[in-house]
């Protein structure tokens, strides 16, 4: 685990060696995961938005299944709020992954079933938060991702 090479708040992540592989501890399903470098983006990134950001873990979904025009698709994060209703979406790419118009258009397409107001890509180097103003069709970077209490 490369920690430092990512743009977030260095977390400990629970590792253990298993048949020749590394493994991380997914703390949402409690479940051991093969280490890829988008599973430690993953990690990492709902490490710090229940720290930092204070999204309560029960609110958090990893590989969330949704539909998109009738193909089974997996979101990396959904954060809901307390009655259960979608507010934001995170699409995860490993740092090697250049955050361009294809990450962008593919959370959108996502989207079109959440119908979430914040979406968010990062490949743990960068980070994009967006908040969408569906009445005027329109969206608006942010400085900074939102803590939970701002989007609720």
């Amino acid at each position: 685990m490369n920690a430092y090479r990512f743009n977030l708040p260095p977390k400990n992540l629970k590792l253990r060696r298993q048949n020749d592989k590394v493994e991380v501890l997914d703390v949402l399903r409690k479940k051991w995961l093969v280490l890829t470098p988008e599973e430690e983006v993953r990690q990492q990134f709902v490490h710090y938005m229940m720290d930092e950001k204070k999204y309560p873990a029960g609110l958090l979904a990893i590989e969330y299944s949704l539909r998109v025009n009738s193909l089974k698709r997996r979101a990396d994060v959904v954060a809901f709020n307390r009655f259960g209703h979608p507010l934001l979406l995170v699409e995860c790419k490993a740092p090697s992954v250049k955050i361009d118009q294809k990450v962008f258009d593919q959370i959108a397409r996502y989207n079109l079933s959440m119908k979430v107001d914040y979406l968010i890509v990062t490949n743990g180097l960068e980070h994009f938060c967006c908040q969408l103003d569906f009445q005027n069709n329109k969206y608006h970077f942010l400085q900074d991702i939102p803590l939970f209490d701002e989007i609720v």
